[in-house]
């Protein structure tokens, strides 16, 4: 049985506490895509730690961690997460990495950064983390393997010919220093005997523990408007965010899926560039107010400390985003932020040109749409830790009820705090 665990709107929405949670009852937890361009946070009985590479199951002994083809996998991060987890008293998790998982590499940060100076106030809003010339590399079949690192004589040739292409960016476009195949190889050995400890084949793993009936999770990163093909382009990664790439990236089957968990804020947050269409912003003090209360410490990136742009719920953006992940049920965050409000709005649909749609529209027309809302009461008290639905407030139950009509998906869980069991659960 397959259960991913997916963002519905622009990531942020609180997927790493659902997979955490779910993990507890769980045998298998596989990150199936992107890289460590953003974070889950988790908050635990070993306290808070922010995941970036790792997925969110490593806090239990019984589960299997495993870091499948569709993730660009960082080492050197992901050994220094290992390491902040032992620090932080979590005993040693058992994790795999898939043996056909590509690696990114220093120089993919590197254009990355380029780029973006190079763009100036053009860019992206990218992290600077390598992810999209990792997967260009990825696509272009330049990419490079941990099964490589055990094949020197052939990893040798192929970083030669690597650079061959990248230094005539580097000399030419960013006029920077050419980058040493040598040093590179150099590098890649010493992670060699770091990462092959955890190498193995994860999709024979996988494949096993369905067979015996066990239950894999599928843990995405970021949402539904950040994939390349369905979201926000160009304001999107360059990794497939819907759960469907879990049976690419993560290598089980489509025929195993049981369930398809949307990820849902009880607000809208990105961590976009301010050029990005963002219909519900909102601005000054009534922006500042909810950026400060929002989130677990606030709404700041949990990679790049970036203040993320907050709004009212978009129902619009979310009834699209659960649509094309075919959610079955969503988990609603971060309702717990909102007690401050005497009303609380909800976009419900798209105002285009003079004419008001319910339809999510493809990015030429998104920068022209202006929010249609609905405005509901506040409930004015703290609801943070209620585990049971008929203990919020009458108006919160509604505010619930109305976002869970709009968007035609049952809500089946309600998280009212940043700590695993802080949740509603309405199954």
């Amino acid at each position: 049985m397959v259960k991913a665990i997916v963002g519905a709107n622009w990531g942020d929405e609180g997927k790493g506490k659902i997979t955490d949670l779910l993990a507890e009852k769980s045998d298998v937890v596989i990150r199936f895509q992107g890289g460590a361009n953003a974070g889950h946070t988790i908050i635990c009985e070993y306290g808070r730690f922010a995941l970036h590479q790792l997925p969110s199951g490593v806090f239990f002994p019984h589960t299997t961690n495993i870091i499948g083809t569709g993730v660009a996998l960082d080492v050197d991060k992901f050994l220094s997460e290992l390491r902040q987890l032992e620090e932080g008293g979590v005993p040693a998790p058992h994790i795999l990495v898939d043996q056909r998982t590509q690696l990114l590499m220093p120089y993919h940060v590197l254009q990355d950064t380029y780029e973006e100076e190079r763009l100036a106030g053009q860019a992206f809003g990218s992290t600077k983390s390598g992810i999209a010339p990792f997967y260009s590399d990825k696509y272009a079949k330049i990419g490079i393997q941990i099964a490589d690192l055990f094949n020197e004589a052939a990893l040798m040739e192929r970083l030669e010919h690597i650079c061959t292409l990248k230094n005539v960016l580097w000399v030419h476009l960013y006029h920077k220093e050419p980058l040493d195949p040598k040093a590179l190889f150099d590098s890649l050995m010493a992670q060699r005997e770091a990462i092959a400890p955890y190498v193995g084949d994860t999709v024979a793993v996988i494949h096993k523990a369905l067979k015996e009936g066990k239950t894999v999770l599928l843990e995405g990163q970021l949402g539904s408007m950040k994939d390349p093909d369905h979201g926000i382009y160009p304001f999107v990664t360059s990794s497939h965010t819907l759960a469907g790439y879990g049976c690419v990236g993560g290598g089980v089957p489509p025929t195993a899926f049981s369930d398809v968990i949307c990820v849902s804020k009880a607000y809208s947050s990105s961590v976009g560039a301010p050029t990005e269409p963002f219909v519900t912003e909102l601005f000054g003090a009534e922006g500042d107010e909810l950026r400060r209360r929002g989130g677990d410490k606030g709404e700041f990136g949990a990679t790049t400390g970036r203040p993320r742009r907050v709004g009212w719920y978009d129902a619009v953006a979310s009834r699209y985003g659960c649509m094309v992940q075919g959610a079955t049920e969503v988990a609603l965050t971060a309702i717990d932020c909102l007690g401050y409000l005497d009303e609380i709005k909800v976009c419900v649909g798209y105002d285009i040109d003079g004419t008001v749609t319910r339809e999510f529209p493809v990015s030429a027309r998104l920068g022209r749409a202006k929010a249609v809302y609905e405005t509901l009461p506040g409930w004015k008290c703290d609801i943070r830790g209620i585990t049971a639905f008929d203990r919020l407030p009458k108006e919160a139950r509604d505010y619930v009820r109305f976002i869970e009509k709009e968007i035609g998906v049952p809500i089946k869980i309600v998280s009212t705090g940043p700590k695993r069991h802080e949740i509603i659960d309405l199954h």
